[in-house]
């Protein structure tokens, strides 16, 4: 996993890598206070106006999609067109979209975060390392159905912006467990519990079974 001395805040001691995603995480982190999530509407664009571009919002659907509600021109312009209405999950491998997906689930179910690594690449074969925060919102009543999110560069090319990226390759994904929120923390598992070994692993990859709490 990523190693950073600037923030760390998963339960397996994830390290956000970009700046503006620690800044996003902090302001929903101060946003929920005690609670699992901030509601939607507690989400002030004027707080995040540095990185509004890069940022966006999830809605799950009944069919289980994660489709984009709104999307920053800057996320927009990385992908060569609009991606309001569009499916989260598509431009995946088949089986990367099955490890997203079980993400996404744990998102939506336990109300954590999720941190995806990937490297973006051009018909051209232009090649950007990218990271994209997913972290849950409640619309209504007591449910995760959305999500704020950004996806930022962690290179800056001439060409980002210009040539679309076409191809999308995984290379990292984890849950990240709010610090404070211990109501979602899995609870402790005894050696060798069958929660320790991960749900899906491929190559250095690997997503876990976060447990519940009562």
């Amino acid at each position: 996993m990523w190693k950073s001395p600037e923030f760390r805040g998963g339960r397996h001691g994830t390290s956000i890598r970009h700046a503006a995603n620690r800044t996003l995480y902090r302001y929903w982190d101060g946003l929920r206070g005690e609670r699992p999530a901030p509601m939607r509407h507690e989400i002030e664009p004027t707080e995040i106006g540095a990185m509004l571009s890069d940022t966006f919002i999830l809605e799950v659907t009944a069919d289980r999609e994660y489709a984009y509600r709104l999307a920053g021109t800057r996320v927009c312009g990385y992908f060569g067109h609009e991606l309001k209405g569009t499916d989260w999950l598509d431009g995946w491998s088949d089986h990367a979209r099955e490890a997203l997906s079980t993400l996404m689930r744990t998102v939506v179910s336990e109300g954590t975060g999720a941190l995806v690594g990937f490297t973006g690449q051009t018909e051209r074969g232009h090649a950007c390392p990218f990271e994209t925060l997913v972290l849950p919102l409640v619309n209504r009543g007591a449910s995760f159905t959305r999500m704020i999110g950004a996806t930022m560069p962690l290179d800056q090319p001439y060409w980002l912006g210009a040539y679309p990226v076409v191809n999308l390759d995984l290379t990292a994904l984890d849950v990240l467990w709010p610090n404070n929120s211990s109501h979602f923390r899995p609870p402790p598992r005894k050696p060798g519990a069958a929660g320790d070994f991960p749900l899906l692993r491929k190559g250095h990859l690997a997503l876990y079974d976060g447990g519940r709490t009562d």
